[in-house]
């Protein structure tokens, strides 16, 4: 079974930047569509944004196109999602997973908090 492991969240002022990094390990990385979510409190988790294997272009939720940026590094076995222009409504709890279900145990994420 593959462990992922989020970091790289913080507290950031509005119109801000993070880069959050998954790795995973335990198992097949390379093969599989990689997504990172998000769950604000209160509210279901969300797709956020997805890289197929070949990590050649990412997809977006429209609330975070033309703002954040998602890559992967099959030999590192990393996701990155680059976060810019950062919003309070991105404030959440954002992890890493496989794109389809059924997913792999999810991390425990990595606190996002954007101030106004």
């Amino acid at each position: 079974q593959v462990q992922l492991v989020e970091s790289g969240g913080g507290l950031v002022q509005a119109g801000g930047s993070l880069r959050l990094s998954c790795t995973a390990s335990g198992g097949t990385f390379s093969t599989y569509t990689m997504a990172w979510f998000r769950q604000a409190p209160g509210k279901e988790r969300e797709f956020v944004a997805g890289v197929a294997w070949t990590g050649v272009m990412g997809y977006y939720a429209d609330s975070v196109k033309g703002r954040f940026t998602i890559s992967r590094d099959n030999a590192k076995n990393t996701v990155t999602l680059q976060m810019s222009s950062l919003k309070p409504e991105d404030t959440a709890v954002y992890y890493c997973n496989k794109r389809a279900t059924p997913q792999w145990t999810w991390g425990q994420g990595t606190q996002v908090t954007v101030s106004s």
